[in-house]
């Protein structure tokens, strides 16, 4: 079997030497998949606002903090209604998106002149909030109401964030994405994020996988995976790291005894290929300590 080996060309990027319309481009299109603060707000006026903004996250849970940001608009530097409102009137309810409205989110995102209620233009429902002034979206799966601690601004130029940092006061869940459990199940979340350009993810169906966390037990890593394995034709680096992880290898009756099955013995007397492609099935159905049981019977 032949293996070529392309050399891959890379692009080097260096942000003071591109348009800044192009860098934004650029990092929107690595920076991914990020989720969406439908941030609904109000003057002091008394008008409300509701618009997605993509640059968000959670920062801390103790206490509760949420920031997003509202980016200078490109065309003219100006900054946007939601930035007035939250330095108006320091708070705001950060919805979640969920496939079922994505479209209407998407909607919101239009420069209405302010004033407008966004609410009204994209179909939404108001909900009274009830620790803070502006409402919550009666659509959305998970509302969180917020009070901003601080806004801070990163520029003034076109494209330049500001970062609204805000304290989670009360959490609204609807119970039909509650698990037996009572967590959030994110196959009925169904979520969705922002890619580059106009591309999204939904958060659902086969983009749903688990990747064990390494926090319990300390992996034995990739300098105690044997040569042989690490250079393995079938195996993946995601396949390695999984082995990696485990936090001791079986011992060597257990590898013994585990020959003696049908399927691993088949694959044996076909050679390291199938040795690999079997173990890899395992690992694909969680059975870390059964392919390494199959890789230590072919790898001494």
């Amino acid at each position: 079997m032949w293996i070529i080996l392309i050399k891959s060309q890379m692009l080097t990027v260096n942000p003071k030497e591109v348009h800044f319309s192009k860098l934004h481009n650029y990092l929107q299109g690595a920076v991914v998949p990020r989720p969406i603060a439908f941030a609904s707000t109000i003057d002091n006026a008394g008008h409300v606002n509701l618009s997605p903004f993509s640059f968000f996250n959670i920062f801390s849970s103790n206490p509760p903090i949420l920031v997003f940001s509202p980016s200078r608009r490109g065309r003219d530097g100006t900054v946007k209604h939601t930035y007035d409102n939250v330095k108006e009137n320091p708070e705001v309810v950060i919805n979640i998106v969920s496939y079922a409205i994505v479209e209407q989110a998407s909607l919101t995102s239009c420069e209405f002149p302010k004033g407008i209620n966004e609410f009204a233009k994209a179909g939404f429902t108001e909900v009274k909030s009830d620790f803070i002034k502006p409402p919550r979206v009666g659509e959305s799966p998970i509302a969180m109401e917020c009070k901003v601690h601080q806004v801070i601004d990163l520029g003034t130029e076109r494209g330049a964030g500001s970062l609204v940092v805000c304290e989670v006061l009360l959490m609204h869940i609807k119970d039909e994405v509650l698990d037996e459990q009572g967590n959030i199940d994110p196959f009925k979340l169904d979520a969705v994020a922002r890619m580059g350009g106009d591309y999204y993810t939904r958060v659902n169906g086969e983009s749903l996988f688990i990747v064990p966390k390494p926090n319990r037990n300390i992996g034995i890593g990739f300098d105690n995976i044997p040569e042989k394995i690490k250079k393995s034709i079938i195996l993946t680096g995601n396949d390695l790291g999984r082995l990696a992880n485990i936090e001791k290898l079986p011992f060597e009756e257990l590898v013994t005894e585990f020959s003696k099955i049908p399927e691993v013995a088949e694959a044996w007397e076909h050679g390291e290929v199938s040795v690999h492609t079997l173990a890899q099935h395992y690992l694909k159905l969680g059975k870390v300590e059964e392919a390494w049981k199959v890789l230590l019977i072919h790898s001494p």
